[in-house]
């Protein structure tokens, strides 16, 4: 292989590596909504409103079998989108228009919790 292939595949390597470990997901929960920022893909949050769900719920999920992995994912056969870091638990919004969304979490208690206070775990 050329010197020039070689930089090249080290270069993506270590912007890979990068990517990866600088990839962190921030979930914000207010009494108007969701806000959700997967850095360094999402600059910005992403805001979901609570009058756009039909469904908001804290579950266990097989990341591999149901979204192929972590990170930003589309789930197979109607799963839907999926943010997650790490984990096996996270918070499942089905939207009015009948798409889904799957927000990974470290701290399920928390979260379910949070939802309870504020009147938004809708099973």
């Amino acid at each position: 292989m050329s010197d020039a292939g070689l930089l090249t595949i080290t270069g993506l390597f270590l912007l890979a590596t990068i990517l990866i470990f600088t990839s962190r997901l921030d979930t914000v929960i207010k009494s108007d909504g969701i806000y959700v920022r997967f850095f360094p893909f999402h600059l910005t949050f992403r805001h979901y409103k609570w009058n756009s769900l039909t469904k908001s719920f804290v579950r266990e999920y097989s990341p591999i079998t149901e979204y192929g992995g972590w990170g930003l994912r589309l789930g197979l056969f109607g799963k839907g989108t999926a943010f997650n870091v790490s984990g096996d638990k996270g918070l499942q919004l089905e939207f009015n228009n009948h798409k889904k969304l799957l927000i990974g979490t470290n701290k399920p208690a928390e979260l379910t919790e949070t939802l309870n206070k504020i009147g938004q775990l809708k099973p």
